[in-house]
């Protein structure tokens, strides 16, 4: 019973999470097109913006990924036997993937907090789709678990990955026109 409860505080924690890398990313988008406006509205948007992702980056994205990362050890540590299962030793690859995702978030964050812009405002949008991405390949996983076959995992998650792009391409030439 009680592993039931440390289950679903794990994954209120690792939704939002994810809710916090996903809007994040949108912040960056929004703080880059800010820095092309033209004074005051530069400004003072850039400073909303920048009060926006301090307060959604500290309060909720890094403290869910750390209540989330807690409740993913005590669950492991009350059935150990997981980590011998390859659909738990890939899920894990996919954890570290998002660690470095949002530790890469972090870096631009902290770019974007001193009002340095590295990267686009087009490459934010394509690089949000880096944790969907990922949250897909994680659910399917865990919820297939030995059921799936790996190599359809592996070519989905590409042609998935494939569909994004293509849609962000379209997408894309929409708002030119």
């Amino acid at each position: 019973m009680e592993y039931n409860y440390i289950k679903s505080l794990h994954l209120i924690f690792v939704i939002t999470w994810f809710a916090g890398l996903f809007y994040i990313v949108r912040l960056f988008v929004y703080q880059i097109e800010a820095t092309k406006k033209p004074s005051p509205e530069k400004e003072i948007l850039g400073a909303q913006f920048k009060i926006m992702a301090k307060r959604l980056w500290y309060i909720i994205t890094w403290p869910s990924m750390v209540l989330a990362l807690f409740f993913a050890i005590w669950l492991i540590s009350m059935r150990t036997f997981y980590l011998t299962d390859a659909w738990m030793q890939v899920k894990l690859v996919f954890v570290v993937l998002l660690i470095a995702y949002h530790i890469k978030c972090h870096l631009i964050f902290k770019q974007l907090q001193n009002d340095v812009v590295k990267h686009s405002s087009n490459f934010m949008r394509l690089f949000n789709e880096g944790a969907t991405i990922i949250l897909f390949a994680v659910v399917f996983l865990v919820t297939l678990r030995n059921a799936i076959n790996w190599i359809y995992g592996v070519v989905g998650i590409i042609a998935f990955s494939i569909v994004l792009m293509l849609g962000y391409k379209f997408y894309k030439r929409l708002r030119e026109r």
